[in-house]
């Protein structure tokens, strides 16, 4: 991690908005350098990656490096990858899962993050949150609609359902994105990581 990329997230650990983190003894859950080619936009880590520390540790983590082609660690090279959600914390659970992310953090941080790392040429935008922020004006009426018009947003970014194994539902009326989306995810992982 360069200095650049160290002093912003230093200075997003110990801010204000994070003293109720720091006093949970929570870390940021991220990873990037400037040396990554592809960022993994998703809402927020889930209570076990914030006690790990490890994003996407779980069955979600293990369904989206099978969709992206790659392994345990070149998903986790921050050489590669950067992992940069919605929002750093936990958000706390509610009514019916996790809460959202904060609405004024991305604005404020991932500008920051992602000039310190110039080279990523991919983003997969996982979930509503990061695709109503990235895509604005551009996404679908709904995540759906945007998931399986992933070809207007390439080469730069690439919307994604979640892979969450609860999904199940949403994939059995959706089998155009096992057999057409993911293919096509692997292959745009693979161009980034100048693999073809």
């Amino acid at each position: 991690m360069t200095n650049v990329l160290r002093a912003v997230v230093d200075e997003l650990t110990s801010d204000p908005s994070n003293a109720w983190a720091r006093e949970l003894g929570y870390r940021p859950v991220w990873a990037g350098s400037p040396a990554a080619r592809i960022a993994i936009i998703g809402q927020a880590p889930g209570w076990r990656a914030q006690e790990s520390g490890i994003p996407w540790d779980d069955a979600s983590g293990v369904r989206l490096r099978s969709w992206l082609g790659v392994r345990d660690e070149e998903f986790y090279d921050p050489a590669l990858f950067a992992i940069v959600p919605m929002d750093f914390y936990f958000p706390g659970k509610g009514k019916t899962g996790d809460l959202p992310p904060r609405k004024d953090f991305a604005p404020r941080w991932h500008p920051r993050l992602f000039a310190a790392m110039p080279d990523i040429t991919l983003r997969v935008l996982i979930g509503a949150y990061a695709q109503r922020f990235y895509l604005a004006n551009r996404a679908k009426a709904n995540l759906t609609q945007t998931v399986q018009s992933y070809g207007e947003y390439l080469p730069a970014e690439f919307p994604l359902v979640h892979p969450s194994p609860l999904n199940y539902g949403w994939h059995a009326k959706n089998s155009w994105f096992t057999a057409e989306v993911v293919p096509e995810l692997a292959r745009q992982v693979s161009i980034s990581l100048g693999r073809g």
